[in-house]
């Protein structure tokens, strides 16, 4: 594994575990010049609105995404809550993919917070072994119903992910989120855009972070996933809507005090981290390609465009498969009763992937 790193290396971290961890890339720790950055960061309270360096993390991220104003969130969870509640008044609905992170992995905060009413659309089969696909813009639009009169529920927003995260790290077409936007702004229905890895998106794809930023109202990025990151989110949307975000995220207890701490990582990750993405995508192919040479029908490998592999694990419960891969000494998560789920990351190099390659080679044919 790796040698113990030195201040200023950006690469290298200076704790070697003994598993290659590929479960998720929120595993990833701070490089030492990221922790250097962190010590050496200009504070205020962020309450009161003083806090530096957190503001010029805010103003840097929404310039990026061709938004009016930024504001940072402890986690893209609660950055989505607060950004689709200012589109999705209570007791209206927000419309999203079945395996949306909004819908599927925030605990119902929706709903229990926001009384936010929501339907699912499926953008492919989702059975345990199926992946959902890329977006279609067409069937969330034939879903809408923005006035549905006094006995059904009223659309008000549609949530899109990119990357998609349970559907193997998709990138969502340009074409589609562009048709998206234009029928949405047509019938008065908002957009809020998932960005948790549009970082990932923008490297794979070459789309201008702006160009995705624009087709949408409010916009969530995360900070500690692929960019490395300790803790952070921003969500980018017009003045207004982010004057009423800092209402929302201190209610919710989101308020924060001397966070210039945490906004340093997240400016050095900008600085340092976004074009290493590709590395990770690279790996994540390799590792995918493998799989597909072993058990083909484990995995296409021309649906791996980022970090995200999902591997189809056939007549085995996932949960076997994973436990298999880590008494093997490659870390995965099982996400459904027939698939797992591997993410290269930061903290992930060339030799952890060809020992990755490996285990699961065998542990998927074993």
């Amino acid at each position: 594994m790796r040698a113990p790193a030195r201040v200023g290396d950006d690469t290298a971290h200076d704790t070697a575990v003994d598993a290659v961890d590929l479960r998720s890339d929120t595993l990833t720790r701070p490089t030492p010049a990221m922790r250097q950055a962190m010590a050496e960061a200009e504070v205020g309270d962020d309450v009161y609105g003083e806090d530096p360096t957190l503001v010029a993390l805010e103003e840097r991220v929404a310039e990026l995404l061709g938004h009016e104003a930024g504001l940072f969130f402890p986690s893209g969870s609660m950055a989505n809550m607060v950004g689709v509640r200012l589109l999705v008044p209570p007791g209206t609905e927000l419309l999203a993919d079945v395996t949306s992170h909004v819908l599927r992995a925030e605990l119902g905060g929706h709903a229990a917070l926001g009384g936010v009413s929501s339907r699912t659309w499926s953008d492919g089969v989702v059975d345990g072994t199926n992946r959902a696909r890329r977006l279609d813009a067409a069937v969330p639009l034939a879903l809408m119903a923005p006035d549905a009169g006094p006995y059904l529920v009223s659309t008000a927003a549609v949530a899109v992910e990119n990357t998609h995260n349970f559907g193997g790290g998709t990138v969502q077409p340009l074409t589609e989120l562009e048709l998206l936007r234009a029928g949405t702004a047509e019938a008065g229905v908002a957009v809020h855009l998932d960005g948790a890895r549009l970082w990932n998106a923008h490297v794979a794809a070459g789309v201008p972070l702006a160009t995705y930023g624009r087709l949408a109202d409010t916009v969530s990025v995360c900070l500690s996933k692929g960019l490395g990151a300790p803790v952070g989110s921003v969500l980018v949307a017009s003045r207004e809507r982010i004057a009423q975000a800092r209402v929302l995220r201190k209610r919710y207890g989101g308020g924060m005090r001397q966070a210039g701490v945490l906004a340093a990582a997240c400016l050095h990750a900008l600085d340092h981290h976004v074009g290493r993405l590709a590395e990770d995508h690279a790996r994540a192919r390799r590792i995918a390609e493998a799989c597909h040479a072993a058990a083909p029908g484990s995995v296409d490998p021309r649906d791996v465009e980022t970090n995200i592999v999902v591997l189809a694990t056939g007549d085995r419960p996932g949960a076997e498969v994973a436990a298999l891969a880590a008494g093997k000494g490659v870390r995965v998560s099982s996400l459904g009763p027939r698939m797992v789920r591997v993410v290269t990351h930061l903290d992930v190099d060339d030799a952890d992937v060809d020992r990755a390659c490996e285990v699961l080679a065998a542990v998927l044919t074993g």
